[in-house]
C-alpha cells in the first residue's frame, strides 16, 4: 500500500507594501558602529593601562650566565609583591645575558644601590626573579643600572647531592663490613666489658693488665698506712710540744707545780736582791777603810770593826755560793763558778 503525499506549503506572503520605512537607518547604524569601536578601543587602553604600559617606566639591566627559565613579561618580585617586568633578553658580546627589566617610577623606590638581584630555579615552579634591599637609606638605583644577578639552581646541585650520598653510603658500607672499623670497635667494647666483669674492675681495664692493677692497689695500701703512721706522729708532737710548753712556760700546769722560766725568773730576782746586799757590804767596807786610813791610832777598835765587817761579807759571799749553786741546779749556765774576793 503506497503511502499518502502530503501536501506542499502555501508560499509566504509577500510583504505589504502599506509598512513605513526605518527612518535614518544609516546614521543609527554608524552611530552603532562608532560606539563598538570607542568600547573596543577603551578596553584596549583600559588593558595597557592595567598590564602597566601607559605608565612612566625606568630600566634595570641585569646581567646572567644563564636565562633558561626567564622569558619576556616575567615579573620581578620585592618582598613577594611584582615590582618589575621583563621587556626583552638579549645576548651580549661577551656571551652573558642581558635582562632588561621596566621597573615602573612609583615601585623604583624599593631598589636602592646596594640592592641584590637573585634568580632562583627550583624543582618545582619556574624561574622567578627577586630583588632584596637591605639598606633603605641608601641612595635610590638610577635609571639603566646593570646588576650582576645571583643564580641558584636546585637541580643542578642533585648530581652533587647524589655523589655526596653514594660517598657516604659507600663509607658507611666500609664501616659496617666484617673486619671494618665498627667491627673492630665493637670488639674493643667486648674486651673492655669483660676486663670490667674482672676482678680488678675497671682498675683492670685502665692499667691494661691484673699484674699492674695488683701492684696499683698495694700502693694505695701502702700509702693509706703511711698516712696513718704520719697521722699518729701528728699527734705525738702535738702531745711533745703540749709537754714543752707546760714544762718551759708553765701553760696547762696543775696549781702549785712551777715551770722552767718561771723557776729561772724567780732565782733571778733572788740573786738581784743579794747582788743588792752585797753591794750595800762592799760599800760598807769602802767606808770603813776609809775610817781604818783616817784613824790608825784605834788599831784594836778598828780590828774589831774590820773582823766584824769581813764577818759580814763572808756571810753575803756565802749566801751568793749558794744562790749560785743552787741556780747550777736548775739552770746550768756554767759547769765551773767562781767567785772572786775583793
Amino acid at each position: 500500500m503506497s503511502p499518502t503525499p502530503v501536501p506542499p506549503a502555501p508560499p509566504a506572503p509577500p510583504p505589504s507594501p502599506d509598512a513605513p520605512p526605518i527612518k535614518n537607518l544609516e546614521f543609527k547604524a554608524g552611530l552603532l558602529l562608532m560606539l563598538m569601536a570607542v568600547l573596543l578601543l577603551g578596553s584596549v587602553a583600559y588593558i595597557l593601562y592595567a598590564r602597566g604600559v601607559l605608565e612612566p617606566t625606568q630600566r634595570l639591566v641585569l646581567i646572567s650566565d644563564d636565562s633558561e627559565g626567564v622569558g619576556v613579561g616575567m615579573d620581578m618580585t620585592f618582598a613577594g609583591f611584582p615590582i618589575g617586568r621583563v621587556a626583552r633578553i638579549e645576548l651580549a658580546d661577551d656571551g652573558n645575558v642581558r635582562i632588561l627589566v621596566d621597573v615602573p617610577r612609583t615601585d623604583a623606590k624599593w631598589l636602592r644601590t646596594s640592592s641584590i638581584f637573585t634568580m632562583e630555579r627550583g624543582l618545582v615552579g619556574g624561574t622567578r626573579i627577586r630583588a632584596f634591599s637591605g639598606v633603605l637609606e641608601d641612595p635610590p638605583l638610577p635609571d639603566g643600572a646593570e646588576r650582576t644577578v645571583l643564580r641558584g639552581d636546585t637541580a643542578a646541585e642533585i648530581p652533587k647531592l647524589t655523589a655526596s650520598a653514594r660517598e657516604v653510603l659507600d663509607n658507611l658500607a666500609a664501616l659496617t663490613k666484617s673486619g671494618g672499623a665498627l667491627a673492630g670497635a665493637l670488639t674493643g667494647v667486648g674486651v673492655a666489658t669483660d676486663r670490667l666483669k674482672g676482678p680488678q674492675g675497671a682498675m683492670g681495664l685502665l692499667m691494661g693488665n691484673d699484674e699492674d692493677a695488683k701492684k696499683l692497689v698495694l700502693t694505695i695500701d701502702r700509702a693509706n698506712a703511711l698516712l696513718l703512721r704520719a697521722d699518729a706522729l701528728a699527734k705525738r708532737l702535738d702531745s711533745l710540744a703540749a709537754n714543752a710548753d707546760k714544762q718551759v712556760f708553765g701553760q696547762g700546769a696543775a696549781p702549785g707545780q712551777g715551770s722552767l722560766v718561771g723557776d729561772a725568773r724567780a732565782t733571778v730576782q733572788q740573786l738581784t736582791v743579794l747582788l743588792a746586799q752585797a753591794r750595800t757590804s762592799l760599800q760598807k767596807v769602802d767606808a770603813v777603810l776609809v775610817e781604818v786610813e783616817g784613824i790608825a791610832g784605834n788599831t784594836r777598835e778598828a780590828t774589831s770593826d774590820l773582823g766584824t765587817l769581813r764577818g759580814d761579807v763572808e756571810s753575803s759571799l756565802r749566801k751568793v755560793e749558794s744562790l749560785i749553786n743552787d741556780i747550777n741546779r736548775k739552770w746550768p749556765f756554767k759547769s765551773d763558778p767562781e767567785i772572786k774576793l775583793p
